[in-house]
């Protein structure tokens, strides 16, 4: 009874230590449907907060905005160009230029060319 009892203890520590599939990396997000942290329910020219994290919403209709702040004005919700998803700040943008996208911790991209490349680059710069 002791030898069975030892070797339960010894397989749940040992589940413990082994990690668990679960934390593999996200499938790829190519569409807004994927994206995290879109607020619904926003109202289009409505004032809103962060223009550098998080800035996507949708209206109650169903169109997607962006909180932006033009010329340093008050920030407030714009209709947004097409959202092509999950990206990260730096990586090529080729063909998808005039879009934006969301880097894994909420940064606004949008997909700007320099230097004969085109970039995924911070969004509220």
């Amino acid at each position: 009874m002791r030898s069975s009892a030892a070797a339960a203890v010894a397989f749940f520590i040992a589940g413990l230590v082994i990690p668990a599939g679960a934390n593999a990396a996200p499938d790829e997000c190519n569409d807004p449907s994927c994206v995290p942290g879109i607020t619904g329910g926003v109202v289009l020219g409505a004032p809103c907060g962060d223009t550098a994290h998080y800035v996507f919403g949708t209206t109650s209709w169903g169109r997607l905005v962006f909180c932006g702040s033009p010329r340093r004005y008050e920030p407030r919700y714009f209709r947004s160009p097409p959202l092509k998803g999950i990206r990260e700040e730096n990586s090529s943008c080729e063909g998808a230029l005039n879009t934006v996208a969301q880097a894994p911790d909420g940064l606004f991209l949008t997909c700007m060319a320099s230097d004969g490349a085109s970039r995924w680059l911070r969004g509220d710069t």
